[in-house]
């Protein structure tokens, strides 16, 4: 199982358009995609029709149960290849909660080792600040997207989350590669052209040389609670999210993958 995750302290950047548009390519190549939310705003959830005010069970009981439970958390969506580990509004007060407990951060590594055979891919939607949740997806994760919106304080923000990775890897026994996606690019804009060369000058190394457009399909489709894919696949949108993933499945070639273990710290 491939496990990617994608994250940005700054919110409204594309993170859960990016899970939900991969998501609906993977399954209509016939991968079998488990989708994990850790925002408690819910934004994924919501997409599939899940209210993260009242959902049970849901990524709070991970939290409190065995890796295993993770079986009895994972629910199904109208997309026979899709499956959800929805979020709950309660995940917002796990930092407080937890506190200093040890291997807080390895809960959903954990759990997805025990499904690890079940999936052929693991996205995560990650929450826009640095807490025990993010935390979390880090840990799990193989490949790290990081969407950027073409536009000047989006940018900035990158900056930020640049900090907080390379924060992170230092604590990682392996280094966590990422690939920053520019995101809602209106080539109409001089501001979204200039916007987008900064990112190639600052970042050339790790920007993906495609862009996202700004594209009103993305709205029409999550009206539907439908991944973009399955709802125009030819679209502008669609068209640059299926570049994205055909760029990730040749550049991100892990070795043969292997039954991972559980990790107790």
């Amino acid at each position: 199982m491939r496990v990617w995750a994608s994250a940005n302290q700054k919110g409204g950047v594309g993170k859960t358009t990016t899970v939900v548009s991969l998501a609906g390519w993977l399954s209509l190549q016939g991968k079998r995609v488990l989708l994990v939310d850790l925002d408690p705003h819910g934004s994924l959830s919501a997409y599939f029709g899940f209210d993260p005010d009242t959902q049970q069970p849901s990524l709070y009981h991970l939290f409190q149960q065995p890796p295993t439970a993770v079986a009895k958390i994972i629910v199904d969506t109208r997309f026979e290849n899709i499956k959800l580990i929805p979020a709950s509004t309660a995940v917002a007060t796990l930092d407080r909660q937890l506190g200093n407990q040890e291997g807080k951060g390895l809960v959903l590594r954990n759990a997805l080792v025990t499904c690890f055979d079940r999936f052929d891919y693991c996205l995560i939607d990650c929450p826009p600040i640095l807490g025990v949740l993010m935390v979390n997806a880090l840990a799990a994760a193989e490949h790290l997207l990081v969407p950027v919106q073409s536009e000047f304080l989006a940018i900035k923000g990158l900056e930020r989350m640049v900090r907080t990775l390379q924060m992170i890897m230092k604590s990682r026994k392996q280094a966590l590669a990422y690939t920053v996606v520019a995101t809602m690019f209106d080539r109409r804009t001089r501001a979204a052209h200039e916007s987008l060369q900064l990112l190639r000058e600052q970042y050339p190394e790790i920007l993906w040389q495609g862009v996202i457009p700004l594209d009103t399909q993305f709205r029409d489709a999550s009206r539907q609670g439908l991944p973009i894919p399955c709802f125009l696949p030819a679209s502008r949108g669609a068209q640059a999210y299926l570049a994205l993933l055909q760029h990730l499945t040749a550049e991100v070639q892990p070795q043969t993958p292997s039954q991972p273990k559980v990790l107790s710290s």
